[in-house]
């Protein structure tokens, strides 16, 4: 075996390229179960960001189910999710160009459900197939005097004039609707909402209301939930009881409500729910009556496991995954998406009789040898208020290259979105881009990420931009006391979320040396005044009500703190942002710019919050490692591809 080559950290060359990650990557969405075949989502990135379902069936080979140019993505809520569903072969999916609901089945072209020309969406179908109709969360932008309407609503199957109704509404007065689900015999349909400011994994309730054969509902029922308490993920089981997700206890367990009784199963401190960001999330599902599969998360590390429905034991099922997600559970088998730290992701398929895993998709084609591959190390380090927060630690790690004798590693501290999100071990190509160049990264669950309790999710309720912030930097600096990194070459980045917290680390704590924000928010105040209905009262929890404490607002805005950054800064955003804006950004590159500080603007056509074409994924791969090199001045291995950089002699 070749000697490793002595290079500077940062300097050394890398098989895993920019344009290897995009070329053979995917994202996968959620997978459906429609008798034995077997569905799933992908986005693209080299059809430029186009979702598409696919199907495997029983027998034979995969194939694309959705044709060109044809988008399986609804904007709810603008983060989605939820966007098809399929009973019987038939295909029942939102557009993203028109957000129209389509009707495909099997072998046949799409045929709308939903008038053209209007601005309504829908999300999170379930079909009522004895009634011959979808029962969607629609969320109704035609109102031109205020916010957007959300409601449950039944829309035919096969309409005469698609253009005639954008659907029968059957629930409505709350601001937000998730999960409506009808039970077996079609005579009950439940539903979780919410209302403003709180986001679903504050407070929500549970209904359930009887269905009459014509469809219309009976006087909704209260089940469970309250200002204090979060609901996920409502389901029926085969025999008509109703079980849910709770986390009155602190954790979200599982429970089941019967004879007008709620009955905790399985009390654990352990997170068998998760934040409701997107529609469809499900961490269990029905085998039997009997059988419930579910997955759950401690410290961590996800779990896979059977709970009898009788006894309440809870036995594991030993699978290769850390990180496990998108649980469907089929007749004999279970489909979900898994995640290693040394793979990348793949839909897997599990046959609960006699345990053989199948992975029907990769979300990446990228082939990476072992001595290339950093193993994350989970970290638990002392934060403010004698406080811990957690992450994981990823060292440089390159077969073909050591670092010359006593130099330490930069140390690039990535920040989740959300805020109230979660970052696992799972395989990632990007960031094994960077640590297989000799960059370190942390990926930080500060406070108030999801996985750890309730109670470490509120640290962030009225401290976004404290925690968080106290959190990274503290993170970081414990690493470089370790002597694991380089203290005089931090650095951070994070994206939406992430972004925010990115810039106001590098505004207003003295750790971090450069960062990088994609499409963050930098105003916090324009963020409350111009934003979507899901986010539009978020803030209220994370900082006060707006305007009341503008001050606060003013406060803790990066932008406002343009005199105290005093580092290089890189911006990554999507002109088209109805999250954060382009203004976001604009404003605090044009003050840096006038400050003198070395700034970076890269503006990508057509994306929204998050990129999704291939050639921007890879130019802010790219051109993140640019600017650092330039900034630390370390020589890369490769031509990345230079850019514009203000300021910077």
């Amino acid at each position: 075996m070749t000697q490793p080559r002595t290079a500077p950290f940062g300097s050394w060359k890398s098989p895993i390229t920019s344009d290897l990650i995009v070329q053979g990557s995917v994202r996968l969405g959620d997978a459906c179960i429609d008798g034995n075949d077997i569905y799933w989502s992908e986005g693209r990135p080299t059809e430029g960001g186009r979702y598409v379902v696919v199907r495997q069936p029983q027998m034979g080979d995969r194939a694309d189910m959705t044709p060109a140019p044809f988008n399986v993505r609804t904007r709810v809520h603008e983060y989605g999710g939820g966007a098809y569903t399929v009973a019987n072969g038939v295909a029942y999916f939102s557009n993203y160009q028109d957000q129209r609901l389509y009707r495909q089945p099997m072998g046949l072209a799409p045929e709308p459900l939903t008038p053209a020309g209007v601005d309504v969406r829908y999300a999170d179908a379930v079909v009522d197939i004895a009634r011959q109709q979808l029962i969607c969360v629609r969320e109704d932008h035609r109102p031109t005097d205020r916010e957007a309407v959300n409601t449950i609503v039944a829309i035919a199957h096969s309409p005469t004039d698609p253009d005639s109704s954008a659907g029968e509404v059957l629930v409505s007065g709350a601001d937000f609707y998730a999960y409506p689900r009808l039970s077996p015999d079609g005579s009950r349909l439940c539903w979780i909402s919410w209302n403003h400011p709180n986001m679903p994994w504050d407070s929500t309730e549970l209904w359930v209301a009887d269905v009459a054969p014509d469809g219309t509902l009976g006087t909704p029922v209260w089940v469970a939930g309250s200002e204090a308490e979060s609901i996920f993920q409502p389901e029926w089981s085969p025999d008509g009881t109703l079980y849910f997700v709770s986390d009155r206890t602190g954790w979200w367990n599982l429970y089941r409500w019967r004879e007008e009784a709620v009955e905790a199963l399985c009390l654990k401190d352990a997170e068998f729910g998760l934040p409701l960001w997107v529609f469809g999330m499900a961490t269990y599902g029905f085998m039997n009556a009997d059988t419930l599969i579910c997955t759950y998360s401690e410290n961590g590390v996800s779990q896979l496991a059977k709970l009898d429905t009788r006894s309440l034991d809870l036995s594991l099922i030993s699978v290769p995954y850390t990180s496990i997600g998108g649980l469907r559970v089929g007749a004999g088998f279970i489909v979900f998406g898994g995640g290693t730290p040394t793979k990348p992701g793949a839909i897997a398929r599990l046959d609960l009789i006699s345990g053989v895993l199948t992975e029907l998709r990769r979300s990446s084609e990228l082939q990476v040898e072992d001595g290339y591959i950093s193993i994350p190390k989970s970290v638990e380090f002392p934060t403010t208020n004698g406080l811990t927060a957690y992450g994981f630690f990823y060292p440089p790690q390159n077969r073909d290259f050591m670092a010359p004798e006593g130099e330490r590693p930069p140390l690039l501290v990535k920040i989740h979105g959300g805020p109230t999100a979660a970052t696992s071990a799972t395989f990632s190509p990007s960031i094994q881009y960077w640590t297989s160049r000799g960059i370190a990264i942390l990926d930080v669950n500060y406070g108030g990420s999801t996985g750890y309790g309730r109670a470490y999710r509120d640290r962030l309720k009225g401290n976004w931009g404290i925690v968080d912030v106290d959190d990274c930097a503290n993170g970081a600096t414990y690493l470089a006391d370790q002597g694991l990194v380089d203290g005089d070459r931090l650095c951070i980045d994070g994206g939406s979320a992430g972004g925010f917290t990115t810039l106001a680390a590098l505004a207003f704590r003295n750790v971090f040396k450069a960062g990088a924000s994609h499409y963050g928010v930098s105003d916090l105040a324009a963020l409350a005044r111009d934003t979507h209905k899901f986010e539009s009262r978020y803030l209220d929890g994370l900082i006060g009500p707006y305007p009341e404490r503008a001050d606060l607002y003013d406060a803790r805005s990066p932008i406002s703190a343009v005199d105290q950054l005093s580092c290089p800064v890189i911006f990554f955003q999507g002109d088209e942002d109805k999250i954060v804006p382009p203004n976001q950004a604009e404003m605090m590159v044009n003050a840096l710019k006038d400050k003198g500080l070395p700034v970076a603007y890269v503006l990508f056509k057509g994306e929204q919050h998050g990129f999704r074409q291939a050639e921007n994924i890879k130019r802010a791969l790219d051109g993140e490692l640019y600017f650092y090199s330039r900034v630390f001045g370390f020589a890369l291995a490769d031509d990345v591809g230079a850019m514009a950089i203000a300021n910077l002699d």
